[in-house]
């Protein structure tokens, strides 16, 4: 997308939710005009008072001036008073029309085959988009009064003496011709700044996903290197946009007193020659003091500093929120591999079957996140009769997680065929996925209610003594003793649970349920290595098909077989036949026992 494209859908964007919300911006236009009357008259009340009343001999008119531009002072807290809340009508709906149009634009993009890292698409949907918010409103509430009472200051000024007003307008417009361009040049270290803050987000949550992968395999240093030279990156573009500003902010202010200074200059003339009176000349320098220069110093430095920013936030979200142009589809030839698509999962009025066994075969699955996107597994052959148990090992990305995403049925793979009793994945009936497969994850789940309502969640009808057996199973009775049984609240109700004892309740909720195929990613993560063994030798003594992600070396050498993931060199055997056939795994055992991982 060319950089006049974000422009564009900005401007689209705005255009749109103005007109949506017209009635709102008319009232916020009509309160802003009226807010600044103070800074329209301050100069011509001045001036009255002192040539027709003080300087005149008329001390009580000179206070009934006065008096009035007290009074509008006095106004204008009225009218800012009031206009608030139209502010907040604009403010508000802004934020939730961006929220909704980040999320559908990402969901058309993946669709398209786009894809995004999840680091830059949670920092649009969190920090950028409540940096638009918070700056639009920064905006209206200051930005919009600034210009406002800058631009009724010359109007003032221009009703009092036209002479004052054109030798000070001059260098007012000189510098804001000055400071376009460097506004300019701001606003691109600004998007090479959150460039630089989304790459540094994507990367560091990408290697504290696969924090222990790293570790395993030695690429501590590779990856500390990479962050360093990340976060390098950011610290440059912080500091330029920083260096860029403060030029801005002191052109600013010797410009903002220029016009000051041409006044004085030519003050003695123009008293001279008649053109301008003392309360002129006294009102004309209020208006300068207290209205053109003031403002003029914070218009710009605000626009400088919340208007880029906003301007490039909205450039970056603009990219996200417009959908990203289809692949063209082409006919696969010699050199042209076919597309792998992910399959349709059947809707409610599909065709679906109930297998009736669950074993498990897959024959040459692949499978890529998008179309025209490198496949995570390519090839993969295996078959997991009912009751057999594998442990699946690989680096952070080898597709370990998508595995066990492909046999729960949750994804379809793009090629091959994966079948559940023999019938394919994309036919099963849902309801028999839902009750016969379980997948816990790393990140377990503790709902809100009691122990016995976590841990019926998967079979609503278990017994409590079928509950307490299998918490003593996975090793988690000590932890619903120490809650205060199956009626204890957990979950926001309850006391905090740690990541291992969260991982407990999932372990004792799947053990309960009558899922004949547990898929277990990484979801012994945070217990001992014998809280670890314990659980995984409960679902393999109960005849449950078993899927391990390992997270040590000690859930390879517990299975009968192990499937090591490595593109290619994809390889599956018992611990002994891959130490000698797979480079990779006996990598992996090395490294796994060099750092004294059980």
């Amino acid at each position: 997308m060319s950089e006049s494209a974000p422009r564009r859908v900005d401007r689209r964007l705005f255009a749109g939710f103005l007109r949506q919300h017209r009635g709102a911006a008319v009232a916020v236009a009509g309160w802003s005009l009226l807010e600044a009357v103070p800074a329209l008259a301050s100069g011509l009340l001045v001036a009255a008072a002192l040539d027709r009343g003080f300087l005149a001999g008329r001390p009580a008119e000179g206070f009934f001036w006065i008096g009035l531009l007290g009074a509008a002072m006095v106004f204008r807290a009225l009218m800012t008073r009031t206009l608030t809340p139209w502010l907040g009508r604009l403010v508000e709906p802004l934020r939730d029309e961006l929220v909704t149009a980040v999320a559908a634009g990402a969901v058309h993009r993946a669709a398209a085959g786009a894809r995004d890292t999840a680091g830059a698409g949670v920092a649009r949907l969190t920090v950028q988009v409540e940096t638009v918010r918070a700056l639009v409103s920064a905006l209206l509430r200051s930005a919009r009064q600034l210009g406002v009472s800058l631009l009724m200051a010359f109007v003032g000024l221009a009703a009092l003496s036209a002479p004052v007003a054109a030798v000070t307008l001059p260098p007012v417009l000189l510098t804001l011709l000055l400071c376009v361009p460097r506004l300019r040049v701001l606003a691109r270290r600004q998007r090479r700044q959150l460039r630089a803050e989304e790459a540094l987000t994507a990367a560091a949550g990408e290697t504290f996903d696969g924090i222990r992968d790293v570790v395993a395999c030695g690429a501590r240093d590779r990856v500390a290197d990479d962050l360093s030279a990340r976060i390098t990156d950011h610290r440059d573009a912080v500091r330029a946009v920083a260096r860029t500003a403060s030029a801005n902010t002191l052109l600013v202010s010797l410009g903002s007193h220029l016009p000051l200074l041409v006044l004085l200059l030519a003050a003695p003339r123009l008293l001279d020659r008649g053109a301008l009176s003392v309360g002129e000349l006294l009102g004309a320098t209020s208006y300068l003091i207290s209205g053109v220069a003031p403002a003029l110093r914070s218009l710009v430095a605000v626009l400088g500093s919340w208007g880029v920013q906003l301007a490039t936030v909205l450039g970056r979200l603009s990219r996200s929120t417009a959908p990203a142009r289809r692949v063209p589809e082409r006919t696969p030839g010699p050199d042209i591999p076919a597309r792998r698509v992910p399959a349709r999962t059947p809707g409610p009025d599909a065709s679906t079957r109930s297998p009736r066994s669950p074993d498990l075969s897959l024959v040459n699955v692949g499978y890529a996140y998008g179309p025209g996107a490198a496949p995570v597994i390519d090839g993969l052959s295996l078959d997991l009769p009912a009751g057999s148990h594998l442990t699946v090992v690989g680096p952070s990305g080898a597709g370990k997680s998508t595995l066990t995403t492909l046999l729960a049925g949750l994804a379809a793979p793009g090629n091959g065929r994966l079948t559940v009793g023999g019938v394919p994945v994309t036919e099963v009936d849902r309801a028999w996925l839902h009750r016969e497969v379980t997948l816990i994850p790393q990140e377990a789940y503790v709902f809100t209610g009691t122990v016995r309502d976590n841990l019926r969640y998967l079979h609503p009808r278990a017994r409590d003594t079928d509950l307490l057996a299998s918490a003593e199973a996975v090793g988690a009775r000590a932890l619903v003793d120490r809650l205060g049984g199956l009626d204890a609240p957990v979950g926001l109700d309850g006391p905090p649970l740690s990541s291992g004892e969260r991982q407990l309740v999932a372990l004792a909720r799947a053990h309960v349920s009558p899922a004949s195929v547990v898929l277990l990613d990484e979801a012994c993560c945070h217990l001992d290595p014998a809280a670890e063994e314990r659980a995984e030798r409960a679902f393999a003594a109960r005849g449950t098909t078993l899927v391990v992600v390992a997270h040590r070396i000690s859930s390879a050498l517990r299975a009968p077989r192990v499937l090591v993931l490595d593109g290619e060199r994809t390889a599956i055997g018992t611990h002994a036949q891959l130490l000698g056939e797979s480079p990779l795994y006996a990598d992996l055992v090395g490294h796994w026992v060099a750092a004294g991982t059980p």
